[in-house]
């Protein structure tokens, strides 16, 4: 697999998912290399000194060590369902909200998904920033279909992948709230052609060895 950009990723992690769903819409072909967090592979070390996932190595020697870094290079380069240009609101929205999400959204599902890893966090109340925080894309789904507006664009895949993470805490509390448009919408996403496409368990990557070819074959139907 020669001259292809090589996508360092982790199936299950939200940043990479998201940066694999940019690259599948946009067909982007690279060479998809999957790690294991536990064991990381010196080619990925080589690349970004950082050591997490994803990072996108270019050609050129040019490397995206930002999940939303690769989504708009892949984006930059080809938009065929409109992610950059959503019916309401223009990126700089979209941008905004993913801001939100990355920061203190990201902060508190951390605090409850993995409460042994902070305990001077107050479990409890993270829940409650959460909350309050997803009050607000259900206000934002009230009446459209997406978070802003029509059609599926950056901000909805960007910020799925970390409400998908949210809901799987606890599932039957997640069903049992009041977000009917916020559930239908997580339900929508992942029930996506496109997001099943991307979710392809692999074998973990070998120092020395090929990737796979990415975006898969279903990846491509799903457009």
């Amino acid at each position: 697999m020669s001259a292809l950009p090589v996508l360092y990723s982790f199936r299950r992690c939200p940043y990479a998912m998201r940066a694999r769903l940019a690259l599948a819409v946009s067909g982007q072909v690279c060479e998809l290399r999957e790690v294991v967090l536990r064991a990381k592979p010196q080619g990925l070390m080589r690349a970004s000194p950082k050591a997490t996932v994803p990072v996108l190595e270019l050609p050129d020697g040019t490397v995206l060590e930002q999940s939303l870094d690769i989504m708009r290079w892949a984006l930059g380069r080809n938009d065929p369902a409109g992610w950059l240009t959503p019916s309401h609101g223009d990126e700089a929205a979209m941008l905004a909200l993913i801001a939100e999400c990355d920061g203190p959204f990201k902060q508190a599902l951390d605090r409850c998904k993995y409460p042994s890893r902070y305990p001077e966090a107050d479990a409890a109340q993270a829940r409650v920033q959460a909350v309050e925080w997803l009050q607000g894309l259900e206000a934002r789904l009230a009446g459209q279909p997406f978070l802003l507006g029509d059609h599926a664009a950056l901000a909805d895949m960007a910020i799925a992948p970390f409400v998908r993470q949210f809901a799987g805490i606890d599932a039957g509390w997640w069903d049992a709230q009041p977000w009917p448009q916020l559930q239908a919408w997580l339900a929508r996403w992942q029930a996506s052609p496109l997001f099943d496409s991307v979710m392809h368990k692999l074998p973990a990557w070998v120092d020395g060895t090929e990737g796979v070819r990415f975006p898969f074959k279903e990846a491509m139907l799903a457009l």
